[in-house]
């Protein structure tokens, strides 16, 4: 029981590849035409924040790293594949450190909110932020099917 977090996260990070392989394969222009009704309005940003999910809330409430580092608004408006990437690399990194620190203690409140609430475990963080990316993961393919793009299935990978 001890690895599932990694186990899980590696197909996370499988299941990432799929999209990127999709991604590449669009012109860049694609990754940032705005497509109204979405959180984040284009393909390239909504990427990026959910990458940027995982150094806030791993950073935040695990405190692995003084700092977070997040893409320039410059890089989010012409972000290609590369820097997709770039940025998920940076949070696979924050991720691994993560669990390095906290996989074998996976229920340790390591964190509370306030007084009267639930404090926060790797398991609710690693729940939180895997969740997030496959939503906005949902997002990404919707916004390329309104772009006119049929994009590959993206449920996790086996």
């Amino acid at each position: 029981m001890r690895d599932i977090l990694s186990e899980q996260y590696d197909l996370i990070r499988k299941t990432r590849e799929t999209l990127f392989s999709f991604l590449e394969s669009l012109p860049v222009d694609v990754l940032h035409k705005k497509v109204p009704g979405f959180g984040f309005d284009t393909i390239a940003h909504a990427n990026l924040h959910a990458a940027g999910c995982y150094m806030h809330w791993l950073v935040k409430f695990a405190r692995i790293r003084s700092y977070t580092q997040f893409p320039t608004y410059e890089e989010i408006q012409s972000a290609d594949v590369v820097v997709l990437r770039h940025w998920f690399s940076i949070s696979d990194a924050v991720v691994d450190e993560f669990l390095s620190v906290y996989e074998s203690r996976p229920s340790e409140v390591i964190y509370n909110h306030a007084e009267d609430s639930m404090g926060v475990t790797p398991l609710w963080l690693m729940t939180h932020t895997i969740t997030h990316e496959f939503h906005h993961k949902g997002q990404i393919v919707a916004m390329a099917r309104c772009l006119g793009y049929a994009p590959p299935d993206t449920d996790l990978a086996v």
